[in-house]
């Protein structure tokens, strides 16, 4: 398949996704979600689906907004440490749930430290991040240094 850059091909479609990101933002505002726990779905969710762009991308926005490279670090085997809130380790299980969509349905991240605003809210963010993560991915966006 040759790479096309999906944006430039279908821009309002693009935009869509822009605007829909931007619905996603607010509604994590709204819901009180940490910044860094943004950062921490959006670097997580880039993991696994191996979105190399997204990753460099959050990686220095969560740096830029006082992330540690300690748990940054340690984010992809969050579930190892104990660097990560319970909040945090629910939020970022949800993602995974949402990324993986596995079958049957996990609920481990389901401890009550989430509100059902924030578990709206970060659902909505993993499933943004994925689309956004694959538009990166298919478009072949340059990551260099």
């Amino acid at each position: 398949m040759t790479s096309v850059h999906l944006g430039k091909q279908h821009p309002s479609v693009y935009r869509s996704l822009t605007t829909l990101d931007a619905e996603v933002k607010a509604a994590l505002e709204t819901a009180g979600v940490d910044p860094l726990l943004v950062e921490l779905v959006k670097i997580r969710v880039s993991q696994l689906n191996g979105c190399a762009f997204c990753l460099r991308l959050h990686t220095r926005d969560a740096l830029a907004k006082g992330e540690t490279t300690d748990r940054l670090a340690v984010v992809a085997a969050w579930w190892e440490s104990q660097y990560f809130s319970d909040q945090e380790r629910a939020a970022l299980a949800l993602a995974e749930q949402v990324t993986a969509l596995a079958v049957p349905e996990r609920r481990t991240w389901d401890d009550g430290s989430l509100t059902d605003e924030q578990v709206s809210a970060i659902s909505w963010l993993a499933t943004v991040m994925n689309a956004w993560n694959r538009v990166a991915i298919t478009s072949h966006y340059p990551v260099a240094p």
